[in-house]
């Protein structure tokens, strides 16, 4: 080999030297990166996962929610010092993620989970100001039925251990009562009543609850002594004695604690029903209108004013008009869009009978829909639910004010299944063409889906899985009722007659949402718009009417969030052509739990980049 030769070895030779050690260089700094980003990322997770327990530490009946049997024999403390102090915990909780936690050293799906618990945390500090302007008792959720129907669906009763707790929390609800009037009365002082039509509502919800044995000689179990009988002569480890003692404690707790508590707080409502005022949007509040933007912008997670969801609203309305017009061609029926509202109102064909064999039909047909959609999940999805699901009617004690149908999630631990209710009060008010959209939305592929898969998930925070936010959760549950339309369902057009229907509904509820709150309109302005605009029947009208007087903002979260899911999809459709897989978007808005929207949109268009 010539000196030239030498030389240019040597050259080569100490050149992939060097790149040697320059790209070994490199690795090492790159795995000090990536240790710096999993450490950082495992102390964020390690925080937000001893900030819950903190939160769910304070919450014996948030600790009975999620199948936990510490604090069993508790109720959730309402007063006002700790109201307080969870208000500062919030606060320092917030201060302390910002404080300790590098957001730009955590791996993608920890910053997700920053930005969720910072945007959380804000949100509850900034709706401290408004803490006083809710409604704890109205018609569709309050702590009047709440409290009976937590024990009722919530309390198990495993054990003689389970059934002395449930009769703590029986007599517990004496004291519990006297921090709900603390509440009310709160409000009353600082100019915030319901209307006065709520009083009437929430007052027969409470008799029902203290009607029949052992408040009275009726010979009919009142619900809270039918479930206390039936949780106690369930149990296989005690004997006859210490049944029978435990029944006795039950019953007397129910005389003692629970009777003179609702005749507390009705006597209350009482009083308060005779000042009560028929103005219905909240901008009777003091500063009520800056009250309802916040409330919307807290529902849609968006930006969107009062006019702007208004005016949606009204172009939603006049789109899904026409889809209706095109049905009633379809089905040969001669007249106009009203005529066709006032033929499927009144029809008894659209309806099963309001008795115990209509109602079991109905029950029957509703459980066949979610298992023919069961049956095709995997065309749609990669990732199912695994917590079972029940079909049940609403208890007769919650059954006039509750809506139609909802649903309630089941028990991380899988000891309680989801719950799909239909509300049988009054069968015109569940027409049998909206069964198949009904089931969708409540059940498979809507929120069951949705909230089972949430619980389940795997590698995020719990606060995240147990979370949620409307438009997202509602927005899912819209959409669940929308795509398979695309997919064959609904092939009888009076079925899809029934999707719209219902798409109508939330439509016409960024309409009179608005109305109410941000244009003073009154409910009967409400009312009118509903029967001039919709097929729905008076019962539904007078129900969700009532029901987005006491819950401002939160209907206009459904639309809102399910066109953003379906603009979503088309982005990525028309992004990625024909790599896009719908079963991949599918688990792709799934597998994150509940975002706001434009963390889910951030998301998405991420998703987009990678896959092209």
């Amino acid at each position: 080999m010539n000196p030239r030769s030498l030389l240019v070895a040597g050259v080569l030779t100490m050149t992939a030297a060097a790149s040697f050690a320059a790209a070994h260089a490199s690795d090492e700094v790159a795995a000090t990166a990536d240790a710096r980003v999993a450490a950082e990322s495992a102390k964020a997770n390690a925080f937000f996962e001893r900030v819950f327990d903190e939160n769910v530490a304070r919450s014996p009946m948030t600790e009975t929610q999620l199948g936990l049997k510490k604090d069993y024999d508790k109720w959730d403390d309402l007063s006002e010092q700790k109201a307080l102090e969870d208000f500062s915990l919030t606060v320092q909780q917030l201060a302390e993620l910002k404080r300790s936690i590098n957001f730009e050293a955590l791996d993608d799906q920890t910053k997700v989970s920053y930005r969720l618990f910072a945007r959380q945390t804000e949100e509850a500090i900034e709706g401290w100001r408004w803490r006083y302007h809710n409604y704890p008792l109205e018609q569709m959720g309050g702590l009047h039925s709440q409290v009976p129907a937590f024990l009722i669906n919530y309390h198990r009763v495993d054990n003689a251990a389970d059934a002395r707790a449930y009769i703590a929390r029986l007599r517990g609800m004496a004291p519990l009562f006297d921090q709900i009037v603390a509440m009310i009365q709160t409000r009353q002082t600082k100019g915030v009543l319901p209307p006065k039509f709520v009083f009437g509502l929430v007052l027969e919800s409470c008799h029902e609850v203290v009607t029949g044995e052992p408040f009275d000689q009726s010979g009919k179990p009142s619900p809270l002594w039918e479930d206390a009988q039936a949780k106690i002569g369930a149990l296989k480890d005690v004997d006859a004695a210490t049944r029978q003692q435990l029944l006795t404690d039950a019953r007397a707790a129910l005389v003692e604690a629970v009777q003179p508590a609702y005749a507390k707080l009705i006597g209350v409502l009482e009083a308060q029903e005779k000042v009560a005022t028929t103005d219905d949007g909240v901008w009777k509040l003091p500063d009520g209108d800056d009250y309802y933007k916040f409330r919307l912008r807290s529902s849609t997670t968006t930006k969107m004013t009062p006019e702007e969801v208004h005016q949606l609203g009204l172009r939603e309305v006049a789109r899904i008009h026409h889809e209706m017009q095109a049905i009633m061609q379809r089905v040969g029926f001669k007249g106009d869009l009203q005529a066709f509202f006032k033929h499927v109102k009144e029809s008894d064909e659209f309806y099963y009978p309001t008795t115990p064999e209509g109602k079991a039909a109905y029950l029957k047909r509703a459980q066949q829909i979610i298992d023919e959609m069961n049956a095709r999940l995997d065309e749609f999805f990669g990732v199912k639910p695994k917590a079972p699901l029940l079909v049940k009617v609403v208890e007769p004690f919650r059954e006039k004010g509750s809506a139609g149908a909802f649903y309630e999630e089941p028990a991380p631990d899988g000891s309680r299944p989801g719950v799909y209710y239909v509300n049988t009060v009054d069968m015109r008010g569940v027409p049998i063409f909206e069964m198949e959209t009904l089931a969708h939305h409540e059940a498979i592929p809507g929120h069951h889906m949705q909230i089972a898969i949430s619980q389940e998930l795997q590698g995020i925070p719990r606060f995240r899985k147990y979370g949620g936010n409307t438009a997202y959760v509602e927005g899912w549950a819209l959409y669940a009722e929308y795509f398979p339309k695309e997919f064959g369902y609904y092939q009888d057009p009076m079925m899809d007659f029934g999707r719209l229907y219902d798409e109508l509904l939330r439509a016409v509820r960024l309409v009179v949402d608005t109305g109410l709150h941000a244009k003073h309109w009154t409910r009967e302005q409400v009312m009118d718009y509903f029967r001039q605009n919709t097929p729905n029947p008076e019962r539904d009208i007078f129900t969700e009417t009532n029901r987005y007087i006491v819950w401002p903002g939160q209907a206009t979260a459904y639309k809102v969030g399910m066109l953003k899911i379906v603009e979503l999809r088309e982005l990525a459709k028309k992004g990625l052509g024909p790599k896009f897989d719908l079963r991949a978007y599918h688990d792709l808005v799934l597998k994150d739990g509940a975002l706001p929207m434009d963390l889910l949109e951030e998301n998405v268009r991420a998703w987009i980049a990678r896959r092209k």
